[in-house]
């Protein structure tokens, strides 16, 4: 992928049911992973429902590694936004090709840590994995993944570890801009 380049970001539930979809902009990579950026007035859909952004966002796709450490997907809103940070726990992603253009693919489970307009951090959506957890037949490891992974997360949001530092700032700037690369 070349900076500028169109990318989908394609969520699924467990079972391979549909979920979020959405386009945006391959951005560039770090060490933390590929960044995508997506302009505020852009449509994220799933079915029977759409969302319109409305604020810029850059989500992080975590970089290739222990899969154990990369089960989640990261969301950055830009100033006035509803939300700071909006980080799902996910199977960790995979990229594919489909007619042309580079697709996230990931499986949402659930959980969710938001980083709200005040600073305050918290786990979202417990209720919803308890539920799906007996409805979609979650395997007790998938299960033990979201749970550690929202932990994980949650604490490194808290602490603002990279890359919840502020790093996605830089991005954020990126996407707003004319598009050249900051590294």
């Amino acid at each position: 992928m070349r900076p500028g380049d169109q990318v989908r970001v394609v969520m699924t539930k467990w079972g391979h049911r549909p979920h979020w979809q959405f386009e945006g902009t391959f951005l560039g990579s770090d060490e933390h992973g590929d960044w995508l950026g997506f302009a505020a007035g852009s449509t994220m859909s799933r079915p029977g429902a759409s969302y319109v952004a409305p604020v810029d966002q850059v989500v992080l796709v975590p970089a290739a590694g222990d899969d154990l450490r990369r089960g989640w997907v990261a969301t950055f809103h830009a100033p006035h936004g509803p939300i700071h940070t909006y980080v799902d726990m996910t199977t960790p992603p995979t990229w594919h090709v489909v007619a042309g253009v580079a697709e996230a693919h990931a499986v949402d489970l659930d959980l969710d840590v938001v980083r709200g307009l005040t600073g305050r951090v918290w786990i979202d959506d417990e209720d919803e994995l308890a539920q799906h957890r007996v409805e979609l037949d979650y395997p007790d490891d998938v299960v033990a993944l979201a749970v550690t992974t929202a932990e994980r997360i949650q604490a490194a949001v808290t602490d603002r570890v990279a890359p919840f530092d502020g790093s996605a700032e830089r991005w954020l700037d990126l996407h707003r801009s004319d598009g050249a690369d900051p590294t």
